[in-house]
């Protein structure tokens, strides 16, 4: 095992996906001689060569394009974008093209492609940084969506998706790449969270996609989270004193729904948390499956505590994230509406 930060785990990830397959190349804005905005990509051209990580023009549209087709010829691409908010000149090729081309061909061809994309705010980002449109993913049948909370899951969970033989976008919260925030506080002390790194095996390993972790047990009700939020509601707990189960999913498709059905039919109340804006974001679907499926085990409606209904708002940045405030509010909420 070593210690290990998000952005090394990443790269550690691709190194070891890199070195096992051939086929796997990496290739986006600057991740080349530079090693890609945020270091993900550090050391593997050096090592791997031009051909196999290698920088692309500005083109989001581009990257995606020619990641469908290596991977529809035989390759794994493991693409970047730079920042989740360059993605949509993008969009209409994973929408209209990675996601269909299993079900067109009739299962001929399969595209085994990986979008790494930062996703979320907190490091001062302004409005064209900070975005979460991991709904946008979820939405569209045929892709997968992934969102690590750590640097263990991050790499097992990225190597799974470039072994995977469809379409996965890997959203990574921008937040934790360089370990944990303290998710007690409402503000930064700096724009970068300087904590604890995680414990990472060096070598290839595997966090299943479609599997939940259980990241804190409780019994008075359940908290569905991902991301940097798994912090956000374990200090809410904490604050609290309310014995909250806090649900990490780890994948927004496929979805566990037995983790989430077993853990609200055993609590009977559930808080939804996410960074996102409420109005069609994540968080409503989830509700609607809570409620679909444990109706007759919910003592309390579900509440969900997310960003704000508005344009990313930077002068704000803080108080439009779920804070442990708000959150600890939600908690105190379905406690006394049981």
């Amino acid at each position: 095992m070593a210690r290990m930060t998000m952005i090394q785990a990443i790269r550690s990830a691709m190194d070891v996906a890199m070195d096992r397959d051939d086929n796997v190349v990496v290739f986006g804005e600057d991740v080349g001689y530079f090693g890609g905005v945020f270091r993900c990509t550090q050391g593997l051209q050096e090592k791997y060569g031009p051909q196999r990580c290698f920088d692309t023009p500005i083109s989001e549209s581009g990257i995606i394009g020619a990641a469908i087709g290596m991977a529809t010829y035989g390759l794994r691409p493991c693409a970047e974008i730079q920042f989740a908010d360059y993605m949509y000149p993008g969009y209409d090729q994973i929408t209209q093209e990675a996601s269909r081309i299993r079900y067109r061909s009739n299962n001929d061809f399969t595209v085994p492609m990986v979008v790494r994309m930062p996703t979320g705010g907190g490091i001062f980002g302004g409005q064209t940084h900070s975005q979460s449109p991991e709904a946008l993913f979820a939405h569209v049948s045929g892709i997968k969506t992934v969102i690590p909370s750590n640097p263990y899951d991050a790499k097992g969970l990225l190597i799974a998706s470039i072994e995977d033989d469809d379409p996965v976008m890997f959203l990574e919260p921008k937040r934790l790449y360089n370990g944990p925030f303290d998710g007690h506080h409402d503000r930064p002390v700096t724009p970068w969270s300087k904590h604890e790194m995680g414990e990472v095996p060096e070598e290839h390993y595997t966090v299943p996609l479609g599997k939940a972790a259980v990241r804190r047990e409780g019994a008075d009700v359940t908290m569905l989270v991902y991301g940097a939020m798994v912090y956000v509601a374990e200090a809410a707990a904490e604050e609290t004193g309310i014995d909250a189960e806090i649900i990490d999913l780890r994948t927004l498709l496929p979805l566990d729904m037995e983790a989430i059905e077993k853990s609200v039919q055993k609590t009977g109340r559930c808080v939804i948390v996410h960074e996102a804006t409420r109005t069609c974001g994540y968080g409503a679907e989830l509700a609607a499956i809570v409620a679909e499926n444990c109706f007759y085990h919910l003592e309390s409606p579900v509440v969900r505590v997310t960003g704000w209904d508005t344009p990313y708002p930077h002068a704000h940045e803080w108080d439009y994230f779920p804070g442990p405030a708000r959150v600890g509010a939600a908690l105190q909420k379905v406690m006394e509406d049981a």
